[in-house]
């Protein structure tokens, strides 16, 4: 839980470092950053808007909306402590970087990392996976018919974000600042696919 409550964070950070936001714009764009698999509530995101003012990353600022009602509405937007934060997070390459809560967002935010980084964070994310592919390639049977076929399910699913990675690793090595190859071209799942992250944590969970 405290692994995704600070990627919610880290993915609010990052909207904002585009633009101001209010509350019910920034809930659309991050249910678009997080994937279809997953919707963000508000409550999740407003308990997250609240560690961030405490912590003096963004503040809010009072807006009037255009129209008749010129209703007032709070809009959020980052501080330069939140922006230092950010740049320093989003450049972090280590193994949290690489987890099932955290990819995604650090993925979404390529765009703003040096090569080193997005290559230390791939090729940490397919080390991870393959880790945990070689365990349930190797665990022992006996599941029933339903068990087994989630478990295959898991395997291949896992199987190709690993192949999506290391396409992904080596666009990046052979030229750093090309565009990555999109996953809905090659037919592999992306860091939005279909059951990407979710089939991976079930392979980790099928193979203990």
């Amino acid at each position: 839980m405290a692994r995704k409550a600070a990627s919610l964070e880290l993915a609010v950070l990052g909207l904002l470092h585009e633009s101001p936001l209010h509350g019910y714009e920034l809930r659309k764009r991050l249910n678009l950053l997080l994937g279809w698999g997953r919707l963000l509530s508000y409550g999740s995101l407003y308990p997250a808007l609240k560690r961030l003012l405490r912590a003096g990353w963004i503040t809010e600022v009072t807006a009037t909306s255009p129209g008749v009602s010129r209703r007032q509405r709070i809009v959020y937007q980052i501080t330069p402590a939140g922006r230092k934060f950010f740049g320093e997070e989003i450049t972090d390459s280590g193994p949290s970087a690489w987890e099932d809560d955290n990819f995604n967002m650090r993925f979404a935010f390529f765009s703003r990392t040096d090569a080193d980084v997005r290559l230390g964070i791939l090729e940490g994310r397919r080390s991870r996976l393959q880790e945990r592919l070689d365990r349930a390639m190797h665990a022992a049977g006996g599941d029933d018919r339903y068990l087994s076929e989630l478990r295959r399910h898991s395997i291949e699913s896992v199987e190709r974000e690993v192949k999506w990675l290391t396409d992904l690793i080596n666009a990046e090595r052979s030229d750093p600042g090309a565009t990555a190859p999109s996953a809905r071209t090659t037919g592999d799942a992306g860091p939005e696919g279909d059951t990407t992250t979710t089939s991976a944590a079930t392979v980790a969970d099928a193979a203990t």
